[in-house]
């Protein structure tokens, strides 16, 4: 396969993936000739999204989940791999060489898209359609530097390896690449997304339903907040961030009481929670994928999980800075236990499944998750603003986040918080807390600036869970993870597996296919 596997779509649309490949072949065949209108170019770009997802690779690398034994038989090989940070080998729908080919086949589509505006002259009709794919492909860029280098770094990151950054379709037959570093990565989307979001038009979608699965200007700003974040520019995320809600976040926020109407079934709620009618989601990704087997109410995946352990200590149950100790959400938290099943569970994932045979009874599963929400971007708000030190602002946003998402409303302030920070030790692997020391490569002052970051993060981690994010705030924080298991609801062995600051394995280590095609390797 060599270097067709490199870039499984460079020459435009090579493939897709699983069951949208054949249909969106048959339709349009990849013939960039045949992109000579607005409707074309259009139906391009609903394939410059990444089919596959980073969410199991990246949920699993996190310290949201623990390992409760080899007793336990729901687990294989690729998740151990994941768990364990060792260089994945295994194959399956949300296999790090699925998600690597995804994002390229993504890329190559925007860039075919972006070849045929030009080749028009770049004209205003299409001003939209251009903005979308240039805010997609960064987006796809965004995903592959995260997964596969390390963290942005002030310092590092002009010689840290990163990925290739493919600005125009392939048409040669047997390429080279080599890989872009991680600072020159960061300066290509930055000059895509600031040429892109500008241009995004939501009046350009059929309807605010089909806007959900594309960027929209929420998400374009959402997603520019988080990028901004990601590298250290706290300025930009905030405004990037307070265009996402047009400065108005209240308006945005989640319908709970409409959502918890759905709270009898586990599928349900992480059906509505992810519904395309829901304000708060910018933008709703529906891969081939069994985040919503692996992190819902079913035995797959339970022995890496979310737990009863790690719940109570440092996320769902445990002590929260507004002062709550059995956390209050506005829906249940929903809890599985019993043999070789401890799942404790917002419904983040949903599980869909596609017969391509209903008699035959198969098909493929999908997860739905949303990538960008509303919620998540308030909370990128507040802590680009506690590292600027607009302690009033960010306090105001976590306080808006806490009243909608929790039943009790107490006032957040910077006391509060401090009290609650300072009132718990440092998280180790035998005794956990929801306070996990900072090895961050900016600067964090010790005292309430780093008190609020850690009730900033715990609210993230919590927003966040089930959706892989949690792992790019371990990175971004130098937060080290050492590996245990957990034996009748305690510690039981803490292994010798640490994860430390500035790890190679930090860097998801590139599919095998891609070394051998010649590109550079991250280091072991």
């Amino acid at each position: 396969m060599k270097n067709k596997f490199l870039f499984i779509a460079i020459s435009a649309i090579t493939i897709l993936s699983i069951s949208s490949c054949k249909k969106f072949l048959d339709e349009l065949p990849d013939n960039r000739a045949e992109l000579n209108n607005t409707d074309k170019i259009a139906k391009m770009l609903v394939s410059a999204y990444p089919q596959s997802t980073y969410v199991m690779a990246t949920e699993l690398s996190s310290d949201n989940v623990d390992d409760y034994g080899d007793s336990n038989p729901y687990s294989d090989r690729f998740t151990t791999q994941l768990f364990n940070w060792q260089d994945v080998t295994e194959t399956t729908n949300d296999g790090i060489d699925r998600l690597w080919s995804a994002c390229y086949s993504a890329i190559a589509s925007a860039n075919a898209a972006l070849a045929a505006i030009e080749a028009q002259g770049n004209p205003a009709s299409l001003s939209a359609q251009r903005g979308e794919a240039l805010v997609a492909r960064a987006y796809s860029h965004f995903i592959l530097v995260n997964v596969f280098a390390q963290h942005y770094s002030p310092t590092k990151s002009t010689t840290d390896l990163g990925v290739t950054y493919m600005t125009k379709p392939e048409t040669t037959l047997n390429p080279k690449y080599q890989r872009n570093t991680v600072a020159e990565v960061y300066d290509f989307m930055i000059k895509d997304l600031e040429e892109g979001v500008p241009l995004i038009n939501d009046a350009s979608y059929a309807n605010a339903n089909v806007a959900k699965y594309h960027f929209n200007k929420s998400a374009a700003n959402a997603f520019a907040a988080r990028l901004f974040l990601y590298k250290g520019d706290w300025a930009k995320a905030v405004t990037y961030a307070t265009a996402s809600f047009n400065n108005a976040p209240a308006s945005y926020l989640r319908d709970w009481a409409y959502i918890a109407t759905f709270n009898a079934t586990f599928a349900n709620i992480t059906r509505e929670y992810n519904g395309s009618g829901i304000k708060a989601n910018f933008l709703i990704n529906t891969p081939a994928s069994s985040i919503g087997l692996n992190f819902g109410n079913y035995y797959t995946g339970s022995r890496y999980s979310h737990g009863a352990y790690i719940a109570d200590k440092e996320t769902l149950r445990s002590p929260t800075p507004h002062g709550i100790t059995n956390a209050g959400y506005r829906i249940r938290t929903y809890a599985y236990s019993g043999a070789n099943l401890d799942k404790v569970l917002l419904p983040h994932d949903s599980y869909q499944f596609e017969y391509t045979d209903p008699v035959a009874q198969i098909g493929y599963s999908h997860g739905v998750f949303t990538s960008f929400t509303a919620e998540e971007a308030i909370l990128t708000r507040a802590e680009a603003n506690i590292q600027l030190k607009n302690y009033t602002a960010a306090i105001a946003d976590m306080q808006l986040f806490v009243n909608n998402t929790y039943n009790t409303n107490p006032v957040l302030t910077e006391a509060s918080i401090n009290a609650w920070a300072n009132g718990r030790a440092y998280s180790t692997a035998a005794v956990s807390t929801g306070k996990k020391k900072f090895n961050a490569e900016f600067p964090i002052e010790a005292g309430t600036q780093e008190n609020m970051l850690h009730a900033v993060l715990f609210y993230r981690r919590v927003e966040t869970l089930h959706t892989g994010l949690r792992w790019f705030d371990v990175k971004r924080y130098g937060i080290e993870i050492t590996r245990r298991t957990i034996t009748a609801g305690a510690v039981g062995n803490i292994s010798t597996n640490t994860l430390v600051v500035r790890d190679n394995r930090r860097a998801i280590q590139l599919p095998q296919d891609v070394i051998n095609s010649g590109l550079t390797p991250n280091p072991r």
